[in-house]
């Protein structure tokens, strides 16, 4: 009989996938833990009964939420990444060689050590003597810290559970203190497609729009995720993602990615006009 994940992604839509078999299983002090194989994915990873990531399609999540701050800031040096216990975020900060620290903030261990078991491309990543892995709530690490990162990627699961606190105001007042004065945030944003999604978008929004200066939002596609339309926020005190764009900087690293491109940096942030009007934004972001 084949055996299958399910997942609920609106009270009346399902994604389901024909699994040939788990991989793992694990409660963990804080969330269920799984890993499966696809034939079309590869293994993936659940927790909670979401999923996180698959090894078909990570690449695009993980050199999104990279890329794109890396070819705006010119010259970051420590870098934060909050959540991100399956190693992707760290992997790409990894390719660049002027970042001198990249601290990770993971409350869940066994997130980590699972992934470095099941995907290893990704895990051993947490191997390179650059990396410091806290294990640790990611609201109670940043509340210690000011005028410290360069760069801040939230990396983090949903809005509930573990990874509820990261969602708040007062974790993304503490980020902002904890940038440096050309400091970036990005983070994942949610879907803004099904209605309970596009709820916790507009959240997101209102908890960080009065704080950053300069807070924008991106786009992104993703086959594996609820209606394969992902955004994330590009925060900073300083810098703007378009006019600030340096794609010649960028381009000369010589970088290879398999969906990040200069075109696709300046396009991801022209929004369809139901997210505009879902972040009650005006239409022109090119300022």
């Amino acid at each position: 009989m084949p055996l299958y994940y399910k997942e609920k992604h609106s009270e009346n839509v399902y994604m389901e996938l024909m699994l040939d078999q788990q991989l793992y299983y694990e409660q963990s002090s804080f969330q269920k833990i799984e890993v499966f194989h696809n034939q079309e994915y590869g293994r993936i990873l659940t927790i909670d009964d979401c999923l996180m990531i698959t090894e078909r399609d990570e690449f695009i999540y993980h050199e999104m939420m990279v890329h794109v701050p890396m070819a705006v800031h010119p010259g970051v040096k420590r870098a934060l990444v909050i959540g991100g216990g399956d190693g992707g975020t760290i992997t790409r900060l990894l390719m660049y060689p002027e970042i001198e620290t990249i601290d990770i903030v993971e409350i869940d261990e066994r997130v980590v050590e699972v992934c470095k078991e099941f995907f290893p491309k990704l895990g051993n990543s947490f191997n390179d003597p650059r990396v410091h892995l806290y294990v640790e709530d990611g609201l109670k690490y940043i509340r210690r810290y000011e005028d410290l990162y360069d760069l801040i990627i939230v990396d983090s699961t949903d809005p509930f559970g573990p990874g509820e606190s990261l969602f708040t105001r007062e974790f993304y007042g503490n980020c902002y203190k904890a940038l440096k004065p050309d400091g970036i945030l990005v983070n994942q944003h949610e879907s803004p497609f099904y209605d309970g999604d596009a709820e916790n978008v507009w959240e997101i929004r209102v908890q960080t729009k009065k704080i950053f200066p300069h807070n924008y939002v991106y786009q992104v596609h993703i086959p594996s995720y609820p209606s394969g339309h992902w955004l994330f926020g590009f925060m900073s005190k300083l810098y703007k993602p378009v006019s600030d764009h340096d794609a010649a900087r960028w381009e000369a690293r010589g970088i290879k990615t398999r969906y990040y491109n200069s075109k696709i940096h300046e396009g991801c942030f022209a929004l369809p006009n139901y997210v505009l009007d879902l972040l009650a934004e005006e239409k022109d972001l090119f300022d």
